[in-house]
């Protein structure tokens, strides 16, 4: 054998060589990383070639024969086929059929005395050892490549044209292994996507520039979700592409100036799959394929649009993305045509990264569904907007636990109630989850409707207390109710195992409300204790849930001291006769947690204690007999000449009487007439019969009914309540 011959590691992309003259490359066990060339041994005549297990090479003068000491030249699994291992796909082997080396010296004496050929750790044992139970040797070094060889590698040109790569652009993948590490590299980061976009950006930016120089990524418009089925044709929408900046054309060809987003302006950004269609066949055979194939030829110019053109040959592979049920689009790779071209093993490849983006994609509509269903039952179930009730002020926040757990048992709630009172509501089932949720509607709808009922605070809380049970025997909340009446300068308070509310007072002070705990709601079996307390103008109320003053890092008591001190400080700078705004108070509350103190769900609502002053209230006892209307109208025309409203004394006299008579008509209880002047001029009128007068249309011959028509035309807004001991209609009218 001349010492002068170049022995030769083939790679994927070269054809196959006669037995005789293309020995294959010893396998190395850690992989298929290009190693560093080291000098021949002195006196080496070159690389012996390898066979197949069955036939390793005899020694000299016993032909035919088997190597004595079971070190000579034995079968390993190439790199191609630890890939097909590794996909399912059986893969090329590295020698042909029936391939021999030259004999090489026995003895152990000669300049080959090393082993040359051993076996990698997963290899299997020859057929012909003379001796199965003899451990085979264990690799001690991958052979040194020749001069030739060297050159080539440490150059990084392409052996079949004699270029390298273009300037900043990486190796093309030789080996096998190079293949595997970029797969399992590649496929780490698109799993690391949560949403749509991070897993289409994973896949772009996981295979440009290391596997391709360009992609393009069309996804369905719209996307299905679970076992939806679509109707009407299939629409691919280019999502997005990703690409080497490239400014002038190479060799002819112009790849697409591609950008990070969608709206290129050069290729068709919308693409209708028409059914029995080359593009419609080739997303249906789900295999990747070449832009050579016969399909992608025609499949091409319906998918990116007749305008552009794209390196043809082997340098451009389309690959279908299906789901887990059907296509939801495809991809595809562009490679210049200065670049190596793909291979065929790239087509492996390319369907491992096209079934990973996809079950990613597939699994991300599934969570974007499940993430806008949490979103609409939270917001369904929390108040949309505050009302305005008189004389007071709100503003409410509330926070999940997570971005990934939106759902949860907090919620708050403002009630107008009869007589200018309004209801405040806070509240916190265990957990945060869609049961919670569950749990947390039941009870807020409980409390609204036990609310219309102007219960007691106690006894609303004791009605919570029979729902929880009745919905299970673990289903356990914490609640605080209380009633504000703006007139009375008074507040009305209850709590169910819930943290005690704060008051901030016009001069700074914030204070720690003395409410009796109580048990929480669904224990069952405990009576509840209502407070009444003073609520003086400008002072704010604070109700929270516990996620805002507790945490892993502090326990509760501790986290409601930090409020108030943040509360007191906030006060401080707007001076002591200016309340801090009541929106930006919130946010100042929020502020005060950490990075570590968002484990629970956060539901804060601020009442801003407005009242009602003692001269802008007239209130009267009107006897139920027949003088009462007259009565209630000049009473009503002395209070509008006394707060200077004359031009609403014919509108509010026509009302007050209507509403009055139908009063006496069915009590036999003293009448109440109340006027509030605020924002508006507001008229109560109550009595003792339960009995709500409903709205309805009067006809010509009808001697009443009348009475609600005019209300409903001439005032800005009216109502009726049902009260404990009876019912109160008003109305409002504007001033001013």
């Amino acid at each position: 054998m001349d010492s002068t011959r170049v022995t030769e590691h083939p790679t994927s992309h070269e054809r196959r060589q006669p037995s005789a003259a293309r020995p294959t490359a010893p396998a190395d066990p850690r992989g298929a990383l290009l190693r560093t060339p080291e000098p021949p041994a002195q006196g080496s005549t070159g690389l012996p070639a390898q066979g197949r297990p069955a036939e390793a090479p005899a020694s000299p003068g016993i032909p035919g024969a088997p190597a004595s000491d079971g070190q000579g030249p034995t079968g390993s699994p190439t790199p191609s086929g630890a890939l097909a291992a590794a996909t399912g796909t059986p893969a090329a082997s590295g020698t042909p059929a029936g391939s021999q080396g030259p004999p090489a010296p026995s003895g152990g004496h000669g300049p080959t005395d090393a082993p040359t050929g051993s076996g990698s750790e997963h290899s299997q044992p020859s057929v012909t050892e003379p001796d199965p139970h003899r451990p085979r040797p264990a690799p001690e070094s991958i052979p040194a490549q020749s001069g030739a060889e060297a050159s080539v590698v440490q150059s990084g040109k392409e052996r079949r044209t004699g270029q390298g790569p273009a300037p900043g652009t990486p190796m093309p993948m030789r080996r096998d292994g190079d293949r595997l590490r970029f797969v399992g590299a590649a496929t780490r980061r698109i799993a690391r996507g949560i949403d749509l976009d991070e897993i289409v950006m994973g896949l772009c930016r996981a295979t440009v520039p290391t596997f391709s120089d360009a992609i393009l990524v069309y996804l369905r418009d719209p996307l299905p979700v679970g076992d939806e089925r679509p109707t009407g044709p299939v629409v691919l929408r280019l999502r997005r592409t990703d690409r080497i900046p490239e400014d002038r054309d190479t060799e002819g060809f112009l790849l697409p100036a591609l950008q990070p987003e969608p709206d290129l302006g050069i290729t068709a950004e919308l693409c209708t799959v028409r059914p029995g269609g080359a593009l419609n066949e080739v997303l249906r055979g789900v295999r990747p394929v070449f832009a050579d194939a016969p399909a992608a030829r025609a499949a091409l110019p319906e998918l990116i649009g007749e305008d552009l053109t794209v390196p043809g040959g082997q340098r451009a592979i389309l690959a279908p993305l299906r789901g887990r049920r059907r296509v939801i689009g495809a991809a595809l790779f562009l490679r210049r045509p200065d670049r190596p071209a793909f291979e065929t093993d790239d087509l492996l490849v390319a369907a491992q990264l096209a079934t990973h983006s996809a079950l990613g994609i597939d699994k991300a509509v599934l969570y974007g569904r499940e993430a806008y269903i949490a979103d609409e039952l939270q917001r369904t179930m929390l108040p949309e907007t505050l009302p305005r009730p008189t004389g007071v002020r709100l503003a409410s926040r509330y926070l999940p636990a997570a971005e990934t757990a939106r759902v949860g048992g907090d919620w708050y709630d403002a009630i107008p109630l009869p007589g200018s009172r309004v209801a405040l509501v806070v509240g916190d089932v265990m957990g945060h989850s869609m049961t919670s949720a569950a749990i947390m509607g039941q009870l807020r709808t409980t409390a609204q409707t036990l609310a219309e009922l102007d219960l007691p605070p106690q006894e609303v809380l004791h009605h919570l207390d029979e729902q929880a049970q009745r919905l299970g025997t673990d289903r356990m909340a914490t609640c605080l109710y209380a009633v504000y009446d703006p007139v009375a300068h008074r507040i009305t308070i209850a709590n169910a195992g819930h943290p005690p509310p704060v008051l901030l007072h016009l001069g700074g002070r914030a204070e720690v409300l003395r409410v009796p705990p109580g048990a929480p709601i669904g224990v069952g079996g405990v009576d509840f204790e209502a407070v009444e307390l003073d609520a003086p103008a400008g002072a704010t109320l604070l109700l929270y849930t516990d996620g805002l003053v507790e945490s892993r890092l502090r326990d509760v008591w501790t986290g409601i001291e930090q409020l108030r001190e943040k509360l007191a400080a906030t006060a401080q700078l707007t001076g002591a006769d200016h309340p801090p705004p009541l929106e930006a108070l919130c946010d100042e509350v929020l502020d005060m947690l950490g990075p570590g103190d968002r484990d629970d769900d956060i539901a804060l609502l601020a009442a801003r204690f407005d009242g009602i002053a003692p001269s802008d209230v007239a209130f009267w006892h009107l006897d139920p007999e027949d003088a009462a209307p007259g009565r209630a109208r000049r009473l009503a025309r002395k209070a509008l000449s006394r707060w200077g409203l004359e031009e609403l004394t014919d509108s509010l006299e026509l009302l007050v009487s209507e509403v009055v008579t139908n009063a006496v008509r069915y009590t036999s209880r003293p009448v109440t007439l109340r006027l509030l002047r605020t924002d508006v001029l507001r008229c109560e009128v109550g009595d003792d019969v339960p009995q709500l007068p409903r709205l309805r249309q009067a006809r010509a011959t009808d001697e009443g009914g009348r009475g609600l028509y005019l209300v409903n035309k001439l005032a800005r807004r009216w109502g009726a309540t049902r009260l404990s001991t009876g019912k109160v209609v008003w109305f409002e009218l504007n001033h001013g």
